[in-house]
């Protein structure tokens, strides 16, 4: 294959609540890659979903989002293969644990991407689902999802070796990354440090994975010593909720629209990571370490193989589940603001060296080049 590498992006995700294959787009068209999306969200939260691995009676509302998507979805796919060219590659977009067999279905010969950063099976697990039935029925639908990819996209080392061994030789690593949207926020935001006391933000999802309740208890610990914006929501939603209950300086937000996220976090001196003490937490970079150091901020996150080996000592590790060490790094952070400006300036020069998009995507762009 010759000229222009022309990539389709296909499927049921959603840019907004996902920003993993905003990256991967972004970066791909940065390469000079040609990139088409047809793209028919699912429309349901990542709650709701999570609802679906709890309570096996809202099959059903998982199955009905699937099948509008797909009514949509299939006749423009069908409109683009009769139209051509054919695309070097098709990327099949985060949780596209479904949609993989079926675009494999349609838009055969293509190879298919698929961005597999979660197993069904896994997540489960994660959030407290072990069921014998549950996970047989998971790892048939992950084992369905990898063999319909040619190449397998993983964002650690840790999460390639954790695939089935005959999967792993299709797997290539592309670190998760931050859009153009963080680095811009981190340009315009202020000197972190500047403010009276230092500011620290947390979001994400309320599971296992992301240790809210490490960081609840920290803030309770420090009694306002910082001043803390916690964003998000989930399972461990009500114990987060008990332990801020009266804590000063803290902001409490369910939800921030993903395109003013960027300008919320580098307001704020210190970008919050993941806590968790599960064997996922011990895979993974999470998107807001990638966030929070592009948008120069200090980074806090706990201390693990992964994470160190992405930032070294240009963010602050402490360790998995620890309330205390928690609080103390932060506690030492308040008190030595020069650290801070260090600190932030190296996270910021590392995200822009190695995880824009455009960086974060370069091992997957030499495999589509070894397929003209």
């Amino acid at each position: 294959m010759t000229g222009v590498l022309r990539v389709l992006a296909a499927g049921t995700y959603d840019i907004g609540a996902h920003p993993r294959v905003r990256v991967l787009v972004e970066g791909l068209r940065a390469h000079g890659l040609v990139v088409e999306e047809i793209v028919e969200p699912l429309r349901l939260t990542t709650a709701q979903r999570v609802e679906v691995l709890r309570r096996p009676s809202r099959l059903p509302l998982l199955g009905a989002a699937i099948l509008r998507s797909w009514w949509r979805l299939v006749p423009r796919v069908r409109a683009r293969r009769r139209r051509g060219p054919r695309p070097a590659a098709v990327l099949v977009g985060y949780l596209g644990h479904f949609d993989a067999p079926l675009l494999r279905l349609l838009l055969r010969p293509a190879p298919l991407v698929l961005d597999y950063l979660i197993s069904g099976a896994g997540t489960a697990v994660d959030r407290g689902e072990t069921g014998g039935l549950k996970q047989a029925a998971l790892r048939a639908l992950d084992e369905v999802a990898l063999r319909s990819a040619d190449l397998v996209l993983v964002d650690t080392e840790e999460h390639r070796d954790a695939l089935p061994e005959r999967h792993q030789e299709r797997a290539v690593v592309v670190p998760v990354g931050a859009d153009a949207r963080w680095s811009d926020a981190g340009a315009r935001r202020e000197p972190a440090g500047s403010g009276e006391r230092l500011s620290v933000v947390f979001y994400g999802l309320f599971t296992p994975l992301q240790g809210a309740p490490v960081i609840a208890e920290a803030l309770r610990l420090l009694d306002g010593e910082v001043t803390a914006t916690v964003v998000g929501g989930g399972q461990d939603g009500p114990e987060v909720d008990a332990l801020l209950d009266g804590v000063p300086g803290v902001t409490r937000r369910d939800w921030v629209d993903s395109d003013e996220l960027p300008d919320l976090v580098a307001r704020h001196d210190v970008c919050l990571g993941i806590f968790g003490t599960g064997d996922k937490a011990r895979r993974v970079v999470p998107n807001k370490v990638f966030q929070g150091a592009a948008a120069r901020c200090v980074v806090v996150t706990s201390d693990t193989a992964p994470q160190r080996r992405a930032f070294g000592d240009d963010v602050v590790h402490v360790p998995p589940g620890d309330p205390a060490a928690l609080a103390d790094a932060l506690r030492a952070l308040a008190a030595d603001r020069d650290r801070v400006r260090a600190l932030a300036t190296a996270a910021g020069d590392r995200a822009e060296r190695s995880f824009t998009a455009r960086g974060a995507v370069e091992t997957l762009v030499a495999r589509l080049e070894a397929w003209r």
